[in-house]
C-alpha cells in the first residue's frame, strides 16, 4: 500500500538527521553550505517545519543525493534489461525479460555456417516466434518449414521441435516462451479490401 503524502513528509525529518550525521557535519556547517538558518534546519530535522521544495533542493545538493532520498520516495527500478548472452546449441541467445517465470522473451542468433542436423525435443510450455532476418528452419512434429524474415509461428513445446538455419546464411529471430497454459495473445486487424 502507498504512504499518503503527511506520512512521506513526516519521515523526511528523521532521514535528513540521519544524512547529516553520516556526513558528519554540524546544523552549523550545514547552514553555512545551504544558506539555511539553523533553527529552520533543525526545526525540520525534528518535524516542527514542514518540508518544501526550496529547502529541501540545497539539501541534496549539499548530501549529494537524489530529492527522492530525501523523501523517501519509492525506487522506481531501472527499466533497462542487462542482457547476458548465452552460448547454447551454436546459438547465441539474447535474454530479453528480466522476471522469473511466466512469459520469457529472447534473441536468438545463429551464424552462417552449414545447415545443422535436426534434433527435435520437447517440453513443458507454448513458443512464439518471429523471424528478425535470415530464413529459419522450423522443425514441428511432421511439418519441416523454412520461415523467412518476417515470418511468424507459435506452438505447443510438448509437439518435437528444433530450429536452426534454413541454408547457409545467419538467421535471427525473436522467442517468447511461456509455461504450458500461458499464451500470447496476437490481435489483427483484417485487410481491407
Amino acid at each position: 500500500m502507498a504512504a499518503n503524502s503527511d506520512d512521506v513528509i513526516a519521515g523526511v525529518g528523521p532521514r535528513l538527521r540521519a544524512l547529516r550525521q553520516e556526513h558528519r557535519v554540524t546544523l552549523s556547517e550545514l547552514s553555512g553550505t545551504t544558506g539555511i538558518s539553523i533553527s529552520t534546519l533543525s526545526r525540520l530535522e525534528s518535524g516542527q517545519r514542514r518540508a518544501t521544495l526550496e529547502l529541501l533542493l540545497p539539501l541534496a545538493r549539499a548530501y549529494r543525493v537524489p530529492l527522492d532520498e530525501l523523501v523517501g520516495a519509492p525506487p522506481t527500478g531501472d527499466p533497462r534489461v542487462y542482457a547476458r548472452p548465452i552460448q547454447r546449441f551454436g546459438q547465441t541467445i539474447v535474454p530479453l525479460s528480466r522476471q522469473a517465470g511466466g512469459l520469457q522473451a529472447f534473441k536468438h542468433l545463429i551464424p552462417a555456417g552449414e545447415p545443422q542436423d535436426p534434433d527435435p525435443k520437447t517440453h513443458e510450455g507454448y513458443e512464439w516466434l518471429y523471424v528478425l532476418s535470415g530464413r529459419l528452419r522450423l522443425i514441428l512434429g511432421e511439418h519441416d518449414l523454412a520461415l523467412p524474415a518476417g515470418e511468424a509461428a507459435e506452438f505447443d513445446t510438448r509437439m518435437p521441435h528444433w530450429f536452426g538455419r534454413a541454408d547457409s546464411h545467419a538467421v535471427e529471430f525473436l522467442t517468447i516462451f511461456g509455461p504450458q497454459g500461458e499464451r500470447m495473445h496476437v490481435r489483427a486487424r483484417p485487410t481491407r479490401g
